[in-house]
């Protein structure tokens, strides 16, 4: 077998990684795998580690890259990815995103992404998909997603091995942490690209990653591993409810419909469980638009003593309680019509943006405070729908949406685009630019949610 040389920590890290896809995994001569590349350190170490795999297994190499097309320096990186393929006798494959939806950017592009992956499975028959994600993603994921409320696997992070059914998905860094990464590559010449938005703290993970990781690091050096267990733990407790949650959930819930008679028998564990799988088949790829905000939400519309009433989802997805019965249906908007839940940023149609910020001096109609104890979360942001009222601050009682878009003197095609914010009993809290709600609080008063149009 050859080995690589190992005369650092990084270097017995990585043999590591070399022994468990070779041994563990079972990767076999002649074999087709698709690894995700991006250009980043991360994926051309992954790359590398392959290649050396290669030339013991004489394996094929996929190398899939997804050009996101948002950088001025998204061509190059797929120039140089392609050109270190060449080198390397490496497939090289790619696809370019051309545009987007009004859909969170990081979520539309991950799934576009992993849609490409599958393709890719599916075309050279392979049994491994491999991504390049190590210990400080898993840390961060944690974080964000604790901060952001999740499931009991979300709160897990990801796992090393992902079983796809046809395929597996391998994440062999996942107990790496990037600075290791970064020194391998060094000691082996790795060359890589640098992403210039990684350096921007308007994305989440930025600031965890600029902020959070660096002051937990120099607590404990060695902080990813604690975290690497605490993800085992979790997901291996996530894994024997469900095994629990299965002997039942087919007695329970049958054709998107749920009998409530027969859900509220079950332990509560049990029902959420319950809960959370629906969610889960749902939103699949799009499970990052789910928080345990809406599994509440489905609990109390379940547990609530009003025969019909009805909860709104990410994407369409309303959940209708109907008697002793709640259904999960997907309904379609209109081309025209959009409807964003409002976490932390989106880009508008009409090219403007809506951003939850920490802080603003600003008191005019393009910022907005709330208090979200006095509202039903989460925060969407749609265009307007006919019949839209809302109670203006300072004055009583309701007003249309189209008689103040009528007085601010608002073009009739521009009205059509322009973002309302609501929540999610459908209350209208702000009309970004142009009117605030009864909602909206001064600096003096409580409130803890800033929302800034620009």
């Amino acid at each position: 077998m050859v080995k690589l040389i190992i005369d650092n920590k990084e270097a017995i890290e990585m043999d590591k990684v070399y022994d468990f896809l070779i041994k563990d995994l079972g990767i076999k001569p002649g074999e087709a795998v698709i690894v995700g590349v991006s250009g980043g350190a991360d994926s051309m170490a992954l790359l590398y580690l392959l290649s050396q795999i290669k030339k013991e297994c004489d394996i094929y190499i996929i190398c899939a890259h997804v050009n996101h097309n948002v950088r001025k320096e998204s061509d190059y990186e797929k120039s140089f990815i392609e050109k270190y393929c060449d080198n390397n006798q490496i497939y090289f494959e790619s696809m370019k995103i051309d545009e987007y939806g009004d859909d969170n950017f990081h979520n539309e592009a991950r799934s576009k992404r992993y849609t490409y992956f599958l393709n890719m499975v599916k075309k050279y028959g392979a049994r491994y998909l491999f991504t390049a994600h190590h210990a400080d993603d898993l840390i961060e994921t944690i974080l964000m997603r604790i901060a952001r409320g999740s499931t009991l696997r979300g709160y897990g992070g990801f796992s090393k091995i992902i079983d796809m059914g046809d395929y597996k998905i391998i994440r062999p860094f996942i107990n790496i942490p990037k600075s290791e990464i970064l020194d391998y590559n060094k000691e082996k010449g790795i060359k890589h690209m640098e992403d210039s938005s990684n350096k921007k703290d308007k994305y989440t993970r930025n600031r965890y990653r600029k902020y959070v990781l660096p002051f937990l690091k120099k607590e404990d050096p060695n902080i990813h591993e604690k975290f690497i267990k605490f993800s085992q733990t979790l997901l291996e407790c996530n894994e024997y409810i469900d095994k629990q949650m299965e002997h039942v959930i087919k007695e329970v819930f049958n054709q998107n419909i749920l009998n409530i008679e027969k859900f509220v028998e079950l332990d509560k564990i049990i029902q959420y469980r319950i809960i959370n799988s629906i969610l889960e088949t749902i939103y699949q790829d799009d499970l990052i638009l789910i928080s345990d905000v809406h599994s509440n939400l489905i609990y109390k519309l379940i547990k609530s003593n009003k025969s019909n009433s009805c909860v709104r989802l990410p994407n369409n997805i309303n959940v209708n309680k109907s008697y002793n019965t709640v259904t999960f249906i997907n309904e379609p908007v209109e081309h025209n019509d959009y409807e964003i839940e409002l976490s932390n940023y989106v880009n508008l149609s009409n090219g403007m943006n809506l951003e939850i910020v920490e802080k603003s001096q600003a008191n005019n109609n393009y910022v907005c405070r709330l208090n979200s104890k006095e509202l039903k979360m989460p925060l969407y942001v749609r265009n307007r729908k006919l019949g839209d009222r809302m109670e203006i601050k300072g004055l009583l009682g309701r007003k249309k949406i189209k008689d103040i878009f009528i007085d601010e003197k608002i073009p009739i095609d521009d009205r059509e685009n322009w973002p309302i914010v609501l929540d999610s009993s459908d209350k209208i809290v702000w009309l970004p630019g142009l009117k605030k709600s009864k909602y909206d609080k001064e600096k003096s008063e409580k409130y803890d949610i800033i929302i800034k149009y620009y």
